[in-house]
């Protein structure tokens, strides 16, 4: 999407002529993030956690997957199970699959204004983790907002991530793109359960195809959860969203909920 406007701090003793200059330098790099993130938009409306204006801080609480759980209206992540199947068809430790969870959190957590705790009951938890009842394609997040309003920005009320059991998973890279590496697996799916879409084929982590290039969030995933919600420490000015981002055609919207919440399906990362 078209990026946001870049503030620029400037001494007391600046000119007019550098602020020109700064202002024109910010909005060349602003524009060249332009095409390197996209929101998600269902119904039109991008979708955050929190509070619906832009730029403002969320808490969100997750867990894995205690028992074989359905949520009707949800594709891919209708159906899930604990993850026990998974570490042991790919050899990984529940600790060592733990960590790597964490560490993909940690990542959004260290750019943005967002912070994921541990739910004590998973029942109650507003991110929601495990494998695949019926297993397709690699990992999968379902997403379901508040549609109970007219407003600009969706509130989420919870997502979903699963995993296919039936693949091998691996921590690291290891140059065989057929094994995904977990971390970056999960940074890419808690990008989609935040509010973040695909915002092409490559060079960000939010792209939708799998590479071991980095396992870092690239400019345009930061870019866009600073819009969502801000830079942490800090209160950020609502950002103006223009409505050139289309929806994308990876984001089927299934049938409505009772609590007036809709599930989204998407395509994740391919290969």
């Amino acid at each position: 999407m078209r990026g946001i406007i870049v503030g620029v701090a400037l001494g007391a003793l600046a000119s007019l002529a550098c602020v020109s200059l700064a202002g024109s330098a910010a909005e060349a790099a602003d524009a060249g993030l332009a095409e390197k993130f996209r929101l998600l938009r269902l119904d039109g409306r991008q979708v955050k956690w929190g509070s619906p204006e832009l730029g403002t801080g969320a808490r969100v609480s997750y867990a894995l997957v205690a028992g074989r759980v359905h949520f009707s209206g949800s594709h891919n992540c209708g159906e899930m199970a604990p993850v026990a199947p998974l570490l042991a068809s790919s050899g990984i430790s529940a600790a060592d699959f733990t960590t790597e969870l964490r560490a993909a959190f940690a990542m959004w957590e260290a750019v943005a204004d967002i912070s994921f705790e541990p739910a004590a009951d998973p029942s109650k938890a507003q991110i929601l983790i495990g494998i695949q009842g019926k297993p397709t394609g690699w990992a999968f997040a379902n997403v379901a907002y508040d549609r109970s309003t007219d407003a600009a920005t969706g509130r989420i009320e919870k997502s979903l991530i699963c995993l296919n059991p039936t693949k091998l998973w691996k921590i690291g890279f290891g140059g065989d793109v057929r094994i995904y590496d977990l971390r970056y697996t999960f940074a890419h799916e808690i990008g989609h359960a935040i509010g973040l879409d695909h915002p092409g084929p490559a060079g960000q982590l939010m792209a939708f195809e799998y590479a071991e290039t980095s396992r870092e969030l690239q400019p345009g995933d930061i870019h866009g959860a600073v819009l969502l919600y801000g830079v942490r420490g800090m209160r950020s000015a609502a950002p103006s969203v223009p409505a050139a981002d289309a929806p994308s055609a990876a984001l089927a919207l299934q049938s409505r909920q009772p609590s007036h919440a809709e599930w989204t399906r998407d395509a994740s990362m391919e290969r």
